[in-house]
């Protein structure tokens, strides 16, 4: 493209536009894994959906913009006796799904919520349908697993947060592509209607965060995914596009929106987002709080009835989570709520629930639930996570978003407390087990080579790296129900080698094995390996 901001030559398009359209319009998803997953998907997202319309805030919105604007045979709104143009179709489906916070998720250097994009393909695979195209479930999730990739792998490395924007754009951007696709626009319409709603530029953040958090975060993505489907029909009207969007000199989204920064597309499109979506499986929490409810859950039983004693509540999380939902002061709304962490740790420790209807003003108007968010120490104390523990954390046995309130994962390991000098976490005997029934003796020794790692990385700092070399284990009685506590205490930090004992114990106190981890510690991955790619949302980020 020229740089004379005066020639009026029309540039190629910017290479962004193309690979988003020749990925929309042309690429063969074979991954049987992706269809499996966005089957479950659909499911989840569709099931996120139902549970909202028990809440007027959204159904108040829900329905024609004008009363009495329906579409006979048009677009239908599940749930409900709906039939709309499909880009009022669009909003109503996609701000029932992400109404209560709840569908799947994508943590990177931006984060979102990949099947908001089911507003704008599902009210266009039904408009379809209906008018004579007959469309199967199999499109819908090809289109699904189009629109998690787009928007996936734009976040991986572009993040729109940090400028202010928020997460939506994305969502408006792989809606467009894919809804175009579906609608049958050719390449150059794809190119021309993605060109102009990267045009649109972006919603601000301004409804996450405190103090001006609201239900615009509900329906901000049936808002974007509604926009898409508005550009989709536009272009196949041929509509005119904007070749140069994003990397137009002074006037392009770069330079006006993102800093001057180009856009990058670190990975070819394929099938990859959707095989590794995450889903919200347990408690309707913004993500950065997941592992902190799990944990005051987790808690709930051993200090349920001594809440007049709690004297304050530790919680610490990753500078992202410090960013969106630390809050203090009055919570004014729903929306309020589901963003703060204070008091998405209160609720379980009261109650040993997290549900929608805990972010009402019934449950919110207790005196309790202010009580514990006072008690919070403030702010929240930033965690700052080193490499090593972001890999552990992308392990299966402690898969999670870092809150050292807690951080519990498959094996049900729940950190309580880990500094350089004493991690302590629990494990449960269930699930765990030999033949027999009892504690089998490899998962007392996950739990201690897991706490002393935790413990040996943290002495490290964040620029090294600790892998353990040796671990020995005399396991002195059985356990056979309820959750075994481990603790790991320092026995030697130098600045190559570690080593902690690991006492575990039942829930009588009573000593259960002593092991002791000697892990080395290195400038780089010893072996030749290499560090295993943390996400953003855990090293240093990430509703």
């Amino acid at each position: 493209m020229s740089h004379d901001i005066k020639s009026a030559e029309r540039p190629a398009p910017d290479h962004v536009l193309t690979a988003i359209a020749d990925y929309s319009l042309s690429y063969d998803i074979s991954s049987a894994l992706a269809y499996e997953t966005a089957s479950y998907c659909l499911m989840d997202t569709l099931a996120c959906g139902f549970q909202a319309l028990k809440y007027p805030a959204c159904t108040k919105l829900m329905g024609p913009v004008v009363p009495g604007a329906t579409l006979t045979g048009g677009a239908r709104v599940p749930g409900t006796s709906y039939e709309l143009d499909p880009i009022n179709a669009a909003f109503n489906i996609g701000a029932m799904i992400r109404w209560l916070d709840f569908n799947d998720t994508w943590l990177a250097a931006e984060w979102g919520h990949p099947s908001d994009n089911l507003g704008g393909i599902l009210a266009v695979a039904d408009y379809l349908s209906r008018g004579g195209k007959a469309l199967k479930v199999r499109d819908v999730l090809t289109g699904m697993i189009k629109a998690h990739e787009i928007q996936g792998v734009l976040a991986l490395e572009n993040s729109f947060n940090r400028v202010g924007l928020d997460h939506v754009l994305l969502v408006r951007v792989a809606s467009t592509a894919v809804v175009t696709a579906m609608l049958g626009g050719t390449r150059e319409q794809i190119i021309n209607a993605v060109s102009n709603a990267w045009i649109d530029g972006g919603a601000l953040r301004t409804y996450r965060h405190a103090p001006n958090t609201g239900s615009r975060k509900s329906w901000a993505a049936g808002d974007a995914t509604s926009r898409a489907v508005r550009h989709a029909l536009f272009a196949l009207k041929d509509e005119m596009g904007y070749p140069s969007a994003l990397s137009a000199k002074t006037w392009g989204f770069q330079d006006v929106l993102f800093k001057g920064n180009a856009l990058k597309l670190p990975q070819p499109f394929g099938s990859y987002v959707m095989e590794n979506v995450l889903f919200k499986i347990s408690y309707p929490a913004e993500f950065h709080a997941q592992t902190a409810v799990e944990a005051a859950m987790t808690l709930h039983p051993q200090i349920n009835s001594k809440l007049d004693q709690i004297e304050r509540v530790t919680i610490e999380t990753q500078e992202p989570g410090v960013r969106i939902i630390d809050k203090t002061g009055p919570l004014a709304n729903p929306a309020d709520r589901d963003h703060c962490i204070q008091y998405m740790v209160a609720i379980p420790l009261l109650f040993g629930r997290l549900t929608a209807a805990d972010y009402e003003d019934q449950v919110a108007n207790d005196p309790r639930v202010d009580a514990l968010r006072a008690m919070a120490i403030s702010p929240v104390r930033r965690l700052v996570v080193p490499r090593l523990v972001a890999t552990i954390l992308m392990m299966p046995v402690l898969t999670a978003i870092a809150d050292l309130l807690g951080i519990l994962g498959g094996m049900g390991i729940a950190i309580l407390e880990a500094t350089a000098d004493r991690v302590v976490g629990t494990m449960p005997v269930e699930g765990n087990t030999q033949p027999y029934g009892l504690l089998h003796g490899g998962a007392s020794c996950v739990l201690a080579e897991t706490l002393g790692s935790l413990g040996a990385a943290l002495h490290a700092g964040p620029d090294r790296f600790t892998v353990g070399i040796e671990i020995s284990a005399t396991h002195h009685r059985a356990a056979a129900a309820g959750r075994v506590t481990g603790v790991a205490t320092k026995l030697h930090g130098g600045r190559t080698v570690a080593t902690y004992e690991t006492v575990i114990s039942d829930d009588r106190g009573r000593r259960v094995c002593t092991a002791r981890l000697t892990c080395v510690i290195s400038d780089r991955v010893p072996g030749g390996g290499r560090p295993m790619a943390a996400p953003d949302a855990v090293t240093s980020p990430a509703s």
